[in-house]
């Protein structure tokens, strides 16, 4: 296996695979190139002279400029080349022909829900309306769980019963008060919940029948409803409910359903300089392919599409998308500035220990997730998702706030890329998958699949049908490691005062 990568033939730089010790020779296009330094992995080095000022390139486009004179050989990092981007940005819309594949049709076993929905779990799931009532949300699992292990008979289809507790729902305003009614709602409408009990306080200001309007027309033997502090012992009559519920989401039983139907979230974190080279191309091949059958992806983590936006922007299948896809960036671009925070603040402090350098090179290597397919939809924060294919979401770049959004746009799994590693988990089975084997070893027990050895003996083909298979089970029941270790989290946007 070689020491280095040239992502792109335009490329003035490599990219470290292994670490390049200092005054080892290494032969580029036919030229010889000796590193001045010590490249570290995932790090990159000069492979010609570039003058203060003048454009690294990295994936064919600027990823910054040099800061000083960056003789052949030297590495590249945060102490000699700085972002290029700037504030608000005017664009065009200068299509990219996008060809439209299609393959053949795949099933998995899935739930179908009466309302025309599918779902890959059937889960029980308690959604508090308010903070305050976390903790009861807690107790009644608890018990919850502890009487469902003991009545399987009848009810072997229902998987878990899962809280989802979060600090808002009462003290908020405007916007920062509908995005939490907004987002509850869209949970409790998620097909992998086979039922949901509804939590309240009663005092709240988003308490249950001012959220009902938001959740609209629902299944009352699905969805059912308690508030606190109507009820002597809330957590025992809690538990009677949900016995309620597992009546109902034990008639559920797992039938072929084609993958047309899957809708799958794509989000990275914690990246290292393999991100754009393993793990983020693989998760684009994999959604070109589920989308050639008929599926549904979701990209978002707005923030890490500066620098590289113009990219998604082309790909927009009319003029209708690319303007929403502008104001997508743009209104992120605000936010950041009405905050009197600057725009440009990434990569994080990980991200740099990997070989990340700029935002320009970590939005370069994660825009890489969203694949080659035209643009179908752009969706607000908090909208749901209606139109297959690829579609864009506003939402933070945040591990835990993302990934939430992700599922309740409507995505039944989410994938998670990393090279630094994370268990967190969301409301949906969220599968990691490492850049480098290094990790996949190490935290196996977070890790569900390598994409390292995209550098090391194996090609893309092969790793995207595996990965691809490896979706399929997991929408057929197969658990991801964060819901073997009973990991379930949950964020929402904050963006507001609070009172």
């Amino acid at each position: 296996m070689q020491n280095f990568l040239k992502i792109n033939e335009n490329d003035n730089v490599v990219v470290a695979l292994n670490t390049i010790p200092a005054g080892e020779t290494i032969t580029v296009d036919g030229r010889s190139v000796t590193a001045l330094e010590e490249i570290p992995a995932g790090h990159k080095m000069a492979i010609q002279d570039i003058p203060a000022g003048g454009e690294v390139i990295k994936y064919g486009y600027r990823i910054g400029n040099a800061k000083e004179d960056i003789k052949t050989g030297g590495w590249i990092h945060v102490h000699n080349v700085k972002t290029a981007l700037g504030d608000l940005l005017e664009y065009s819309y200068n299509p990219t022909p996008v060809e439209e594949k299609k393959t053949e049709d795949v099933t998995f076993m899935g739930f179908n829900r009466p309302d025309g929905k599918v779902g890959v779990r059937n889960d029980i799931w308690v959604i508090p309306t308010v903070g305050c009532v976390n903790n009861v949300a807690g107790a009644i699992v608890k018990m919850a769980n502890k009487w469902l292990d003991a009545n399987r008979e009848g009810l072997e289809t229902v998987g878990e019963v899962i809280a989802f507790p979060h600090p808002y729902g009462c003290s908020q305003m405007g916007d920062d008060q509908e995005h939490t009614r907004t987002i509850l709602a869209d949970l409790i409408n998620h097909p992998n919940a086979g039922g949901v009990l509804v939590l309240g306080l009663g005092c709240e200001n988003s308490n249950i029948d001012v959220l009902k309007p938001y959740i609209g027309d629902y299944d009352e033997k699905r969805v059912k409803f308690l508030v606190a502090q109507e009820h002597d012992d809330e957590i025992t009559d809690s538990v009677e409910v949900i016995k309620e519920l597992a009546a109902y989401a034990g008639t559920f039983r797992r039938e072929p359903i084609s993958v047309s139907r899957l809708v799958i979230g794509m989000k990275c974190g914690g990246s290292d300089g393999l991100s754009g080279i393993t793990a983020n191309p693989l998760v684009g091949r994999f959604s070109d392919l589920l989308i050639s059958k008929g599926g549904t992806t979701i990209l978002t983590e707005v923030p890490e599409m500066f620098g590289a936006e113009t990219i998604l922007m082309n790909r927009c299948a009319n003029e209708e998308l690319f303007e929403k896809t502008v104001a997508l960036i743009n209104d992120f671009k605000n936010y950041f500035k009405s905050h009197n925070q600057t725009i440009y603040e990434n990569p994080s402090p990980g991200n740099k220990k990997g070989g990340i350098s700029t935002l320009e090179d970590k939005s370069l290597g994660c825009t890489q997730k969203s694949g080659s397919a035209a643009v179908k939809g752009v969706l607000a924060y908090g909208e749901t998702v209606k139109t297959p294919g690829l579609n864009l979401l506003s939402a933070p770049g945040n591990d835990l706030v993302a990934a939430t959004a992700l599922a309740a746009a409507g995505a039944h799994i989410v994938l998670f890329t990393t090279g630094r590693g994370t268990p967190f988990a969301s409301p949906v089975p969220t599968m990691k998958i490492a850049t480098n084997s290094r990790l996949a070893a190490k935290k196996s027990n977070w890790i569900d699949f390598n994409a390292g050895v995209l550098v090391e003996d194996s090609n893309m083909n092969d790793e995207t049908q595996k990965l691809f298979d490896l979706v399929v089970e997991v929408a057929s029941g197969r658990q991801v490691c964060s819901e073997a270790a009973g990991f379930h989290d949950m964020a929402i946007f904050k963006q507001g005062v609070t009172l």
